[in-house]
């Protein structure tokens, strides 16, 4: 490992040219270096595959962007860390940002916020909605640009082969109770009436994989040819099912954009930059239909935009569950990304053909190569990255006209409220709670105008007793700047929650307000605040402020953003005190049991997911959670039964 280390005193040109010839001693090998500001504070991380070239680059005199210059003036030492190959630094470097969120690099929004399809395991497979990615037997599609897509497709895969859309578990639920609309309405093949066989419902599910694919065509043709079968062996009920999945088939095609042949398995990256910023767009095309889209818009102080996007490429393809046959990037890529990125599908698909298992056929034997990346100079291939370029510009220009209108608006507010400055992080506060039960307080955040849901916080209310939203406002307040002193001038600790919040807002009135100016003046520290307060239709009126109210009504993108943190910060705390709630319903549903106390119950309730699935568990099913023994099990087994029996 290299080190630079700055020295003191010494001027912006004085460091410059030591970092200069310490960058000019690396060796021309692959790896990582990273930069450090001068509270140590790592602010940019990148990878080469010479070293010495590409950080002396840094450093020297040559000509830079106004945001490398940016960056380079506030880099105090680097670091390197020295590797094999371009693609362990590739690997490292992803590593590396992820563990530091260096300010001066962009990182690829958080895994959990891309949602996929999960197709659970076992011989009775449903599809549900998944945030993560587990190694639990499941197989993963995706991942999808939101929860919408999401629903939107599993509502069209389940509807095209009536799987289940239903929360019952199979086998255990076959044959128990009557079954649900969806089967009367012909929208469900009916698995708990026990008239499908395993090896039928299989079948089944081997089409909605295809589907999720996007393997339409072959799957439309298997289809057709099974409808033929069955029609000359006189099976009419069964062909009518595989004629309304064919038109279902055509329905769905007819939605999505045809811009290759039904051969192609292909990504394509286009960038856009402009003086303002920089953005690319991915685009997914299965079976030659355009099936997916994702948008990424690189912060305007990142030094290189490309190498910012291979970085995010990385990423993505890193927590992907689908590797393209071959990935095309355009203009702005060079013809080392694209080998670099080659090389990276290469590793992440395990090698030729394996990628997609399971298919058969000669669909599967066509497409067996392994994946490759490239920048296509011609025809079709640099048309469809030309698309992809166009919308990234178009996500570039909307990211202008959004941060536009979040400046104006909290310009406005910052106006109204005599601030010195626009609110970059604002907090707003809720208190929730059901009786003298479960008092909790929901925090949200506010960065630059938008939601930040991962800096999202709830407080359990541990001191104040009964339903006081004062005395728990007061507690929670205290315990949140406190915070802010215990970081003091650790600037690593006030990035994190520490923080501080440019202003904190409330939703109540004077008197929530009085609490929190309290907190402040016992913590030792001075926070602009203000109540968000409601009329008596529970609608958002004005804000309260220590001289007293100020209306809003008037001021229409300001009412509606105050609005919209209100309804917000309200739904995440009721959301945080229900969901308390119902922990305490179902383990006090458990700890009725003789033997099943609160940490037995805690057991069941984490090893099955809900009451229901401890409900129709088999005996041997609970006995193998840990902590439970034969008899807990057979007691737990009999005290449901016993309800069954006595709800007849």
């Amino acid at each position: 490992m290299a080190d630079a280390v700055a020295g003191t005193g010494r001027s912006a040109e004085d460091i410059r040219r030591r970092l200069y010839r310490e960058a000019s001693e690396l060796p021309e090998t692959p790896g990582v270096y990273i930069m450090y500001d001068a509270s140590d504070r790592v602010v940019y991380v990148g990878k080469s595959k010479k070293l010495r070239n590409r950080v002396s680059q840094y450093f020297g005199n040559s000509e830079k962007t106004r945001k490398t210059e940016r960056m380079v003036a506030s880099v105090r030492r680097f670091e390197c860390v020295f590797c094999d190959t371009e693609i362990e630094a590739l690997a490292l470097e992803n590593v590396l940002i992820k563990r530091h969120s260096p300010r001066f690099n962009v990182k690829l929004k958080d895994a959990k916020s891309y949602p996929y399809i999960k197709l659970t395991a076992g011989d009775w497979p449903v599809l549900r909605m998944s945030r993560q990615r587990r190694d639990d037997g499941a197989r993963y599609f995706g991942p999808y640009s939101g929860s919408a897509a999401v629903f939107s497709v599993i509502g069209q895969v389940e509807r095209v082969f009536g799987l289940p859309s239903c929360r019952r578990r199979f086998p255990e639920d076959i044959g128990r109770g009557r079954p649900c609309v969806y089967y009367q309405m012909g929208r469900c093949v009916g698995v708990c009436t026990g008239k499908v066989s395993p090896e039928e419902y299989a079948e089944t599910v081997a089409q909605a994989v295809e589907l999720l694919r996007g393997r339409t065509a072959p799957l439309r043709r298997a289809l057709t040819e099974r409808m033929e079968a069955l029609s000359e062996r006189c099976e009419f009920e069964a062909a009518a099912r595989c004629r309304d999945a064919v038109r279902a088939l055509d329905g769905l095609s007819e939605k999505q954009k045809a811009v290759a042949s039904p051969d192609t398995y292909r990504d394509a990256a286009g960038i856009y930059a402009d003086g303002s910023g920089a953005a690319m767009s991915l685009l997914c095309v299965r079976g030659g239909l355009l099936v997916s889209k994702f948008d990424f818009v690189v912060p305007t102080d990142v030094p290189d935009h490309v190498q910012a996007c291979v970085s995010l490429l990385s990423e993505y393809y890193r927590g992907c569950g689908e590797i393209p046959d071959r990935l095309m990037l355009g203009p702005g890529f060079s013809d080392d990304d694209a080998e670099l990125l080659g090389q990276l599908l290469v590793s992440l698909s395990g090698g030729a053909g394996n990628r997609r298992a399971a298919s058969g056929g000669a669909d599967s034997a066509a497409r067996s190569a392994k994946p490759e990346a490239s920048v296509p100079r011609r025809g079709e291939n640099l048309k469809l990255c030309e698309m992809a370029a166009e919308n990234a510009r178009q996500a570039l220009e909307k990211e202008k006209r959004d941060t536009g209108k979040n400046e104006e608006t909290l310009a406005s507010l910052a106006a109204l409220l005599g601030l010195e400055a626009l609110p970059g992080r604002i907090e707003a506060y809720d208190i929730s709670n059901i009786g003298d039960e479960h008092i909790t307080a929901g925090m949200i955040v506010i960065r630059d105008g938008r939601f930040s849901p991962k800096e999202y916080r709830t407080f359990n209310v541990r001191t104040t007793a009964g339903a006081d939203d004062y005395g728990a406002l007061a507690e929670v307040l205290g315990r949140r700047l406190s915070r802010l002193t215990e970081a003091g001038g650790d600037a690593e600790a006030a990035s994190g929650f520490g923080e501080r919040p440019d202003l904190i807002l409330l939703d109540g009135g004077r008197q929530h307000l009085a609490v929190a100016l309290e907190a402040m003046e016992r913590a030792g520290v001075s926070i602009p605040a203000a109540g968000m307060v409601k009329d008596g239709s529970h609608r958002t009126r004005s804000l309260v402020v220590p001289e007293g109210e100020v209306d809003i009504a008037s001021r229409r993108e300001l009412f509606v953003f105050i609005y919209r943190i209100q309804e917000e910060v309200h739904r995440f705390s009721v959301s945080k005190m229900s969901a308390a709630k119902r922990r305490t319903v179902r383990h006090s549903s458990l700890e009725k049991i003789p033997g099943i106390g609160p940490t037995k119950a805690a057991a069941l309730i984490d090893a099955f997911g809900s009451l229901a699935a401890v409900h129709s568990a088999s005996v041997e099913a609970l006995a193998g959670v840990k902590g439970i023994g034969e008899r807990d099990a057979e007691a737990v087994n009999a005290y449901f039964r016993s309800k069954e029996v006595g709800s007849q």
